[in-house]
């Protein structure tokens, strides 16, 4: 008589992996709202993302998307996994930049107007430092007009200037963030009100300041420049202070400011360009890389690309002013 052989417990099954390919895919056509452009964006066709989409809801037991006529949108399950699929994305990405940048080395010296900067710059740099360990940065705040002389003169590598639609346009550079300029001031505030109209403005070089002042004169409106200020957080005092109105990109209009509307011309667009020097090293373009994608990032954590504005790599305007 054989021994009984004890039972053995069934081995449990291994839960489905998540293909990187396919959560780009779903986060592209989530930040596009549509499998068209999203196959436009990766190069496949429509059929292909399709699929791609359906074997991960099938995976995953969950509808991802809802299906419109002209545009589709998350599902609650599509919104949840949108957060898993960028962190999942991203920790991919710094893996494989922890093996294979260190072979890039040196030193990267960039340059970038003060309010930009505050805007990128730590992520930038946080992201910049996880992937290439092995490549110092040297960075340079200053006017738009001084980061071009720096380039001119072989002192930056690659910088980024703030550009405006109206006064002369420098040919050089790629347009990577574009948004409204408009009035702003404190929502609700009396400066709007008077007259002439109260301004804090920037230095004399700055693209607000001369596009706030062409609409104005072409308005014909009376105004008179109560603050002056090299950076953009002591116009925001003002205006914090109701104490002026002021032309500002869109997306730094936070409360307790407001757009102002009550009559006032339409000042155009704030574009953000980057120019590289003329020594373009591997580091150089690895940074210029990883400055695109933070503006990409900062746009879609404000919903910019569902808000109404303007998408990065745009045509600029034919003239344009330096900030």
């Amino acid at each position: 008589m054989k021994p009984s052989t004890p039972p053995t417990s069934p081995v449990p099954a291994s839960p489905p992996l998540l293909e990187s390919d396919v959560l780009r895919t779903f986060v592209v056509i989530a930040e596009t709202g549509s499998f068209t452009r999203a196959a436009e964006r990766i190069f496949r066709t429509t059929s292909a993302v399709s699929m791609q989409i359906k074997r991960l809801e099938e995976t995953l037991g969950q509808p991802l998307f809802l299906r419109q006529a002209r545009a589709v949108s998350l599902t609650p399950a599509g919104e949840t996994l949108l957060g898993y699929a960028r962190r999942l994305l991203k920790l991919n990405q710094e893996a494989v930049g922890h093996f294979i940048a260190p072979r890039l080395s040196g030193r990267v010296r960039f340059g970038t107007p003060g309010d930009i900067g505050a805007q990128i710059l730590p992520e930038l740099l946080a992201a910049f430092a996880r992937s290439h360990p092995a490549i110092e940065v040297d960075v340079q705040v200053g006017p738009s007009l001084e980061m071009l002389h720096r380039i001119d003169t072989g002192e930056l590598d690659l910088c980024l200037i703030s550009v405006g639609s109206a006064g002369e346009d420098d040919p050089r550079g790629e347009t990577i963030h574009s948004e409204p300029l408009v009035w702003a001031g404190r929502s609700g505030g009396l400066a709007v009100e008077r007259n002439p109209l109260p301004l804090a403005l920037a230095s004399q070089t700055c693209c607000w300041r001369r596009q706030a002042l062409d609409a104005l004169d072409r308005a014909g409106l009376t105004y008179r420049i109560a603050y002056s200020s090299e950076q953009y957080a002591g116009q925001e005092a003002a205006m914090v202070a109701d104490l002026a109105i002021a032309p500002f990109p869109l997306s730094l209009v936070r409360p307790p400011l407001a757009r102002l509307d009550h009559g006032l011309p339409s000042l155009g667009y704030h574009q953000v360009k980057l120019v590289r020097g003329e020594g373009r090293s591997e580091p150089a373009e690895a940074l210029a890389e990883q400055v695109i994608a933070a503006f990409e990032r900062w746009r879609r954590d404000r919903g910019m690309s569902h808000d109404g504005y303007p998408p990065a790599r745009i045509q600029a305007p034919e003239s344009a002013a330096w900030r």
